[in-house]
């Protein structure tokens, strides 16, 4: 995806893929700075900790609490900081500049992909880990009416809940699943990754056809057992490859400066992801 973009940008860069383990990860990011790298993605287990290894966070960052794209920036004589891209001559003193483009990468999916309007929706929110609290707290920044939140640890979505009513005290937060219809369930569970895999909820507290809408984080396999059931029971479904994609353009604007070549990172993606 990243590569298909840079090469319809016209520019001569490489995107390729590091196993970092997570006690390696603040000299790997000193080292991929030292050697003037344009930028780099962080996936699980990074995210969290890479927050108090940047040199400066960015609004979105800070905001979610969470670092999955860094920008290196150079420094000019006068003082100012530019990213990288912009120096002819790599500079002396560069810095690590972290940001969060998955949570606005979720609600465009959403909207996008399944047209969903967040606006006083009701949703089911599976998983309160690392991708379920950054879903539930843009959630909450999206004027939704009610949120539920179910999580296989309780004292995870309970300080996931806390923190969104510190955040957002007017929206409602329940723990558990609900009596009632919603406009849209949310998986940001793994399950479902394996065929093996138990379904990400409770059939005997929640029936799906209590959903107007159905999307799930999974994006191999094309359809999830969970988005199978959905469509089973007329649910409008979505999996999560918008989402991936959304925030790898997101992230490429970054380090590139330019818009993103959505259609072509689009037919990359599946090209890779689907054969």
């Amino acid at each position: 995806m990243q590569n298909a973009g840079l090469a319809a940008l016209g520019l001569d860069w490489r995107y390729v893929a590091f196993d970092v383990d997570p006690s390696q990860l603040r000299p790997a990011i000193q080292g991929a700075q030292a050697m003037r790298f344009i930028g780099l993605n962080l996936t699980l287990p990074h995210k969290l900790l890479a927050v108090d290894m940047v040199d400066v966070l960015g609004e979105s960052a800070q905001g979610w609490g969470a670092v999955n794209t860094i920008r290196f920036e150079g420094r000019e004589p006068g003082g100012a900081w530019r990213p990288l891209r912009e120096f002819a001559v790599a500079p002396q003193e560069t810095r690590s500049h972290g940001f969060n483009t998955d949570a606005e990468a979720i609600t465009r999916a959403l909207r996008e992909d399944l047209g969903v309007e967040l606006s006083g929706a009701r949703i089911l929110l599976l998983g309160a880990g690392g991708a379920g609290r950054t879903a539930a707290l843009k959630l909450a920044c999206e004027g939704i009416k009610e949120l539920f939140l179910v999580n296989r640890t309780r004292s995870k979505a309970e300080a996931v809940a806390n923190e969104i009513r510190q955040r957002s005290p007017q929206l409602k937060v329940t723990l558990g699943y609900p009596a009632g219809q919603v406009d849209l369930a949310l998986n940001a569970t793994s399950l479902g990754l394996k065929p093996e895999d138990p379904p990400p909820w409770d059939e005997r507290q929640f029936s799906l056809r209590q959903a107007g809408a159905v999307y799930d984080m999974i994006y191999r396999p094309v359809e999830s057992a969970l988005l199978q059931a959905a469509k089973a029971a007329g649910c409008r479904t979505a999996n999560g490859l918008g989402m991936l994609l959304y925030q790898g353009a997101k992230a490429l604007e970054l380090w590139t400066g330019q818009s993103a070549p959505l259609s072509v990172m689009r037919q990359a993606l599946e090209r890779n992801v689907y054969g």
